[in-house]
């Protein structure tokens, strides 16, 4: 595999993830409830390693080639997503809210949002069956390495722009919305409605079919 497709792959890949979707959401929203958003964005680059195992180790393909399996994947996928939405709508943030008595202590929740953040990137059947089309097309069949491997590179490749891109995105919002509590509130309830939307349409798209 030439460096120049890994360069023309990461250019999709930070294309891709520069368009707003669930992950910015539930990015946002981390940085608007925690002090942090490194376990938000940590979550989601571990649920795009796992799927970057699964395609390489074959597997995605049986899944996307099984029509009750994939049907399966994003009905539980697009239930989380609106699960996840509205607990972000019920109960919004805004930066520096003071925590109250008897919360969740900082590790629990960090613990708590980085394996939400794994059920985001990870169960998304769109993450999944975006991996199947786009990674197999900047491999080369006749390398002196094999094609799981390539196709390991190229998702280290996605999810390490995407943590770049995403630690910045979290970062800078919480910077932009710190001493504006209104404003924050209203992020926090547009990036909650934003990851039911598009829950509702996984989950719509599919009872349609």
């Amino acid at each position: 595999m030439a460096a120049g497709s890994v360069l023309a792959f990461w250019t999709i890949a930070l294309l891709l993830i520069a368009v707003p979707g669930p992950d910015w959401a539930f990015t946002i929203g981390a940085g608007l409830r925690g002090r942090s958003v490194v376990p938000a964005v940590g979550g989601l680059v571990a649920g795009y390693a796992a799927v970057t195992c699964v395609v390489a180790a074959g597997v995605g393909t049986l899944v996307a080639g099984s029509p009750s399996a994939l049907a399966a994947l994003t009905l539980v996928g697009g239930a989380y997503l609106v699960w996840h939405g509205a607990t972000a709508l019920a109960r919004p943030a805004p930066p520096g809210a003071v925590p109250e008595a008897g919360a969740v202590p900082e590790a629990r929740t960090g613990r708590r949002t980085f394996l939400r953040g794994m059920g985001v990137s990870g169960l998304n059947p769109k993450a999944l069956l975006l991996f199947l089309a786009l990674l197999p097309q900047f491999t080369d069949s006749g390398a002196d390495w094999p094609v799981a491997g390539q196709i390991g590179v190229l998702g280290l490749t996605f999810t390490a722009t995407g943590a770049a891109f995403y630690l910045c995105l979290g970062t800078l919002v919480r910077t932009v919305l710190d001493g504006r509590p209104a404003a924050g509130l209203l992020i926090a309830r547009l990036s909650g409605a934003a990851m039911v939307a598009v829950g509702a349409y996984l989950l719509l798209d599919e009872f349609l079919l």
